[in-house]
């Protein structure tokens, strides 16, 4: 990898505790590498909402609502280096939070 390279790492999870734990995880573990890093940066969050028939028969009017809020965050790596590279495959990742990395 040039030592120009930069990185964008886009975290997404229903949980926002778990995934800021481990976006800091992240930016710790590439600053002692010596590259450039800014963020975690908060993207908007996604909330879909579900409207469902609480009985199927009688009680038309009678609704129960769910929403599921998706949680993001984006993480800039500037100067990369291949030692940063490693770092970042070394972390083990919980099976909430979902992580591209584009280069």
């Amino acid at each position: 990898m040039n030592n120009n390279q930069t990185m964008k790492i886009r975290m997404e999870a229903y949980d926002h505790e778990i995934l800021d734990k481990y976006a800091l995880e992240i930016v710790e573990a590439v600053t002692r590498t010596g590259a450039r890093v800014s963020g975690p940066v908060p993207l908007p969050t996604r909330i879909e909402r579900y409207t469902v028939l609480r009985s199927p028969h009688i009680d038309k009017k009678s609704r129960e609502q769910f929403e599921i809020r998706t949680h993001k965050r984006l993480i800039y790596i500037a100067d990369a280096t291949q030692d940063a590279v490693e770092k970042l495959t070394e972390l083990i990742m919980p099976a909430g939070v979902e992580i591209r990395i584009k280069a």
